[in-house]
């Protein structure tokens, strides 16, 4: 059997932790004289360069072994989302994972695919229904009501992250922008 190794993939801008993967000695060695990162298979017992199929690939900034080479870091820059889903990274919350598996799916009963398919004005409208309840709730109401209106405005926020396009991973990295500056 061949000796694998954990390898974690790490984005070289916002330091956001990607994906884990698996590599062999020939994964690790084609990932570097590549500078595109290939990791070895468990399930389907092969090599396999991530984006090959999808073309979004992960460009490799630097490879680090840990200690005792059973696990590595990649600081990588990623031409696109990692995640088989679309996500930013494979470690996306919950949330954001359900909202875009119940878009995938497309389904007609579903909350979430009605209010994308009736457009960003829908979504924005229904963040500033929950901003007021919540609003109104934090004055008035009991904590669990402020949590409910919370949890709706969150939601209904992240709906309208879908609706145009954005991953809230741009938040994070928005916010640690201004920490910065």
């Amino acid at each position: 059997m061949t000796e694998l190794r954990a390898a974690i993939i790490q984005d070289d801008a916002s330091g956001r932790v990607l994906m884990l993967g698996w590599m062999d000695d020939e994964a690790l060695a084609l990932t570097r004289s590549s500078g595109l990162v290939h990791f070895y298979s468990r399930s389907r017992q092969k090599l396999w360069r991530k984006g090959e199929t999808s073309g979004n690939e992960l460009r490799v900034i630097e490879v680090i072994l840990d200690c005792d080479e059973d696990a590595v870091l990649v600081r990588v820059e990623p031409t696109g989302p990692t995640c088989h889903d679309g996500s930013t990274s494979c470690f996306t919350p919950w949330l954001w994972r359900r909202i875009l598996q119940r878009d995938l799916s497309n389904a007609p009963d579903s909350y979430v695919v009605a209010t994308l398919r009736a457009g960003t004005a829908r979504a924005a409208r229904k963040v500033g229904e929950e901003a007021v309840e919540l609003a109104v709730a934090s004055l008035a109401e009991s904590d669990e009501r402020v949590i409910e209106e919370a949890a709706d405005l969150w939601f209904h926020t992240l709906l309208l992250l879908r609706s145009r396009g954005l991953d809230p991973a741009a938040l994070e990295d928005e916010l640690r922008r201004r920490e910065r500056d």
